[in-house]
């Protein structure tokens, strides 16, 4: 055959690698290789413990539950993205959550059931307690139930006269940066549970707990407040990301 013959240069042509467009065909891994790495993945998490993994293959194994049939890393590494961290991700609104590609109901509501379970792990460690004699177990639970919220919270823990804990109650919910609170709704929610004691706490979403204007007026009405009703306020915590302020040791009670 002739090489140079004008219909074989036009076939050839057909063939020209160089000038060929790259077509992205869709592939997904193979089931036989998920189902190896989840085995490993378990495997890892029984024999080392859940410290030993990084957020994002703590966040697969509890995907793992939920999407039993499923690819989750992709998922699990599209979640840190957005909202950070393994916590920001358990914690965050399921409206937010619902949000993203492949995030179904029941995702979710696995999330939802570890948030509380981490809730109520941390505070049965303080409930009925004496608070002050088990500070940093009041820390721990303040910063599990409100140092991942998107928006300002404001708590009162109530005590008794031997500063044991007998009620934790959410009084008001604000937005990013402010939250509404009311002097004479803690004053009077003290007295319908014949505490002695309160301790204030609420979130700054930010992540830096240095206290407002706002904040140390809020604080100082709440502490006349106390003062005429005989009550003792110990303190209020400002709680952020990874650290928190105590008007206390800042001086500013």
């Amino acid at each position: 055959m002739n090489d140079s013959h004008p219909a074989f240069a036009e076939a050839s042509n057909l063939f020209d690698l160089d000038e060929a467009t790259p077509i992205d065909w869709p592939c997904s891994r193979p089931a036989v290789l998920i189902a190896h790495e989840r085995k490993a993945l378990r495997d890892r998490f029984s024999e080392a413990g859940p410290t030993s993994l990084p957020d994002q293959e703590i966040l697969e194994l509890i995907l793992f539950r939920a999407m039993p049939r499923k690819d989750v890393k992709p998922l699990a590494k599209e979640l840190l993205e957005a909202f950070g961290d393994f916590n920001r991700v358990v914690t965050a609104p399921i409206d937010r959550l619902r949000q993203y590609t492949g995030l179904t109901k029941a995702v979710a509501l696995e999330f939802k059931i570890i948030e509380a379970a981490a809730h109520r792990l941390a505070r049965s460690k303080i409930m009925r307690r004496p608070v002050l004699s088990s500070w940093d177990a009041l820390l721990d639970y303040c910063h599990t139930a409100m140092s991942h919220g998107e928006t300002e919270k404001f708590r009162v823990l109530f005590l008794d006269p031997k500063n044991v804990l007998i009620a934790d109650e959410e009084q008001a919910k604000g937005t990013v940066d402010h939250v509404p609170v009311y002097p004479r709704e803690v004053a009077k929610r003290s007295l319908e549970l014949n505490a002695s004691a309160i301790i204030l706490v609420h979130n700054h979403p930010s992540g830096d707990p240095t206290p407002s204007r706002s904040d140390i007026s809020m604080t100082h009405q709440i502490q006349r407040a106390c003062d005429a009703l005989g009550l003792t306020l110990h303190d209020h915590l400002i709680i952020g990301k990874s650290k928190e302020l105590s008007f206390r040791s800042e001086g500013l009670i």
